[in-house]
């Protein structure tokens, strides 16, 4: 007996059984995966027609698969997909805001979200107030009457600082304002936002849901209907929208997403507990290395994993560079949740359109160095980091006359 796909979605699965199956095909007869749509125009039956599917600016088949895969994940509708994490951030942002209105942002956040509040919005009237996030009185003291936003990203990029989401969701509410959370860097698999009493989950789906390094795109969570349908209409509006292609490609990418992150992230931490104890590393960043985030990232993270991205620093920007060029197995790469093990220097790259003041404010220092842990033995990319960062501090030519001192003796 078949059943059909709204059937299954009544009943709550885990995502290591939702994952596999996202864009399966559940009616009798259908395809066993779903197929790449790649038709701009729907034909209509008649001018009565209330079919799905008319335009694939406002919808398309492949995209709505991603999109019920992507809401699953949350115990959430289908989600709202867009053609990368900013458009997905943009469309928010018109959705809510109006000249006038003001948005609280987490200070320490993906750099083009900055970008777009303080270059592009502010010339429609929208203000904004960057606050350190992981204070909750930080952020009551910044809300204002005309405050409709609070915008975090937690994990912090790249500082991975916390941010308590119930007790940041709670100041928003009791001023009428949303609380969106960046849920990039931990995806569903690590934290659900919507669970801690934020209205709002946003993605750059580039990152670790499509996980292989081949598809832009964006999404945002809400289990408010009537919200997501107004996203629906600027995405509409504003042309916004995922390609089929890309939609289809990141559906393979949900297949493996349990695996991945779980994997990467417990790789990660090891990598993280090596960096601090590194005599040559200045600061290690990662949630599991400090009392009070820790406690913190047991109650908001699930399993017993908090993420696949560690930064260091080093002590400037000269040891930072020699650090990078030195790297023989790691890649030097703008991006994070691939499967290889990537590296990026934030002052001059994700965040190099943020003032040098704030990224100082932030802990963005000119020796910060952020790594996205891949899929490879945790060994391998120890071994490469350990002579990088001997190279640029001088430890491998320190040890080697210690060495040679200790056999004159």
């Amino acid at each position: 007996m078949s059943h059909s796909f709204d059937e299954f979605r009544l009943t709550s699965f885990s995502p290591d059984t939702l994952c596999p199956r996202a864009g399966i095909g559940q009616v009798d007869g259908s395809p066993l995966e779903i197929p790449i749509v790649q038709s701009t125009t729907f034909c209509k039956g008649s001018l009565a027609s209330t079919a799905d599917h008319a335009y694939s600016r406002v919808s398309n088949p492949t995209n709505s698969a991603l999109e019920e895969a992507l809401g699953q994940l949350e115990d959430a509708p289908a989600a709202v997909s867009f053609s990368s994490g900013l458009a997905a951030e943009t469309a928010l942002f018109l959705a809510l805001l109006r000249s006038g209105d003001h948005v609280v942002c987490g200070q320490a956040v993906y750099g083009g979200t900055t970008r777009l509040l303080e270059q592009v919005l502010i010339g429609l009237g929208i203000q904004a107030t960057f606050v350190d996030a992981t204070r909750v009185d930080a952020v009551q003291a910044a809300v204002r009457r005309r405050t409709r936003l609070v915008f975090i990203e937690t994990p912090a990029n790249p500082t991975l600082e916390l941010t308590d989401i119930r007790a940041v969701a709670a100041v928003a509410h009791r001023v009428g304002a949303l609380l969106a959370v960046d849920n990039t860097f931990l995806t569903a698999i690590i934290q659900k936002p919507l669970d801690f009493d934020a209205d709002l989950s946003v993605y750059s789906t580039t990152k670790y849901i499509d996980g292989h390094s081949v598809a832009l795109g964006g999404a945002v969570v809400g289990r408010d209907e009537k919200l997501l349908e107004h996203l629906r209409f600027i995405r509409k509006s504003t042309g916004g929208i995922q390609t089929p292609f890309n939609a289809w490609l990141t559906i393979q990418g949900i297949k493996t997403l349990p695996l991945r992150v779980r994997r990467q992230s417990k790789t990660a931490e090891r990598v993280a507990y090596w960096l601090a104890e590194h005599p040559a590393v200045q600061r290690t960043c990662y949630p599991t290395l400090h009392t009070s985030q820790r406690v913190l990232s047991e109650r908001q993270h699930i399993g017993g994993y908090h993420g696949a991205v560690v930064s260091f620093a080093l002590r400037d920007f000269d040891e930072a560079q020699i650090c990078l060029n030195s790297l023989r197995f790691c890649r030097l790469a703008e991006h994070v949740g691939g499967l290889e093990t990537l590296v990026t220097h934030p002052a001059s790259m994700t965040h190099a359109d943020v003032s040098a003041q704030r990224r100082a404010a932030v802990g963005i220092t000119d020796g910060l160095i952020r790594v996205s842990v891949g899929l490879e033995d945790a060994d391998a990319i120890i071994d490469d980091l350990a002579q990088a960062i001997d190279v640029a501090t001088g430890s491998a030519g320190k040890e080697t006359e210690e060495n040679a001192c200790t056999a004159a003796r």
